[in-house]
């Protein structure tokens, strides 16, 4: 069976971005592929970040997906630093990457800051770090947004680089991207991607926000004053009614075409009430399960140290073989 790998870091509860746009497939893959899902903590510090609450958001992080439907009896799920291969096959992966490569990375860019001594060097030389994690496991497949897809692409780079040196070793990932939501944006800039670390709550949706929450910031999501077009076309120039269509359309299952039959031509007055109907009755039983798992941190490190042992046990074969090839006396 092919095997995915994917991570997320901990940095706060899950929002519906996340949820559709990554989590909701993660669910699902869990039929086709063998999967293993990591909480990336070592990356989680390349910025600046809280160390007393960092062991907290990584139990806050591990409930949630395991709320949305992650099965830990068949699903690897596990915290990065808990598994010494990934830091350790970075570093053997740093001597293989090319500082031009790392140049170009556009999240780097948008990530640095102004800083006046600059970024941390972990924060340059994370997609290292990100490529290892992935090809530690032999992952065949890597599910991941149009934002993580450059990273893919310097995963495969590393794994091809390193092969033409030392031997066919790594096995270079491919990329599953999802068909629907991809990427949720804002609930006030239907430009800016939902994110966790926009100042502002109102911009997204948690996923362990009370029905009355949700409703009152789909309220209040920024639109404009005319009525839903019949085609995605009427679009153009529109992102705030993009976006929520795309959220209905994702909630939903369905097209955003199938989405404007029934709406279009209709005002935000109708549609937002619809919207967060549909968002409370989606999200309703994740954030109750949420709740009851983040209830028994004891329940959570146990299903994180599980994980990590049978992540280890895949990701230890291969730093050998890795070392093998460079040449470490052993």
């Amino acid at each position: 069976m092919n095997r995915v790998f994917s991570g997320i870091q901990p940095t706060g509860n899950l929002h519906l971005g996340n949820y559709l746009g990554a989590i909701r497939q993660w669910v699902a893959m869990q039929a086709d592929f063998e999967c293993i899902y990591c909480i990336v903590d070592l990356h989680a510090i390349t910025l600046q970040h809280d160390p007393k609450a960092l062991a907290g958001a990584t139990r806050d992080m591990a409930a949630a997906i395991l709320a949305a439907g992650v099965d830990p009896a068949k699903t690897i799920l596990f915290h990065q630093s808990a598994v010494t291969a990934h830091a350790e096959l970075a570093w053997t992966l740093m001597s293989v990457a090319r500082t031009g490569w790392l140049d170009r990375m556009i999240q780097f860019k948008e990530k640095r800051g102004k800083d006046s001594e600059g970024p941390s060097v972990g924060l340059y030389t994370y997609p290292v770090l990100q490529a290892a994690d992935i090809l530690a496991y032999r992952a065949t497949h890597v599910p991941v947004g149009e934002d993580q897809k450059q990273h893919l692409e310097l995963a495969r780079d590393i794994a091809v680089k390193f092969n033409a040196a030392y031997g066919e070793v790594l096995t270079p990932p491919l990329p599953v991207i999802g068909r629907e939501a991809a990427r949720i944006m804002s609930l006030r800039d239907g430009t800016a991607k939902m994110s966790k670390s926009d100042p502002s709550a109102a911009s997204r949706i948690d996923l362990t926000d009370d029905a009355a929450t949700i409703a009152q910031k789909i309220k209040r999501a920024k639109t404009d004053a005319p009525p839903l077009p019949d085609t995605a076309a009427g679009f153009d120039g529109r992102p705030e009614a993009r976006n929520l269509v795309g959220i209905y359309a994702a909630l939903a299952e369905t097209s955003v075409d199938a989405v404007l039959a029934d709406w279009g031509g209709k005002g935000f007055g109708a549609f937002k009430p619809a919207l967060a109907d549909l968002t409370v009755t989606r999200l309703e039983p994740i954030v109750d399960a949420y709740v009851r798992l983040r209830a028994d941190p004891g329940h959570l490190d146990t299903v994180l140290r599980d994980g990590a042992a049978r992540a280890g046990a895949i990701a230890l074969p291969l730093l050998r073989e890795v070392y093998a090839a460079v040449g470490f006396l052993r």
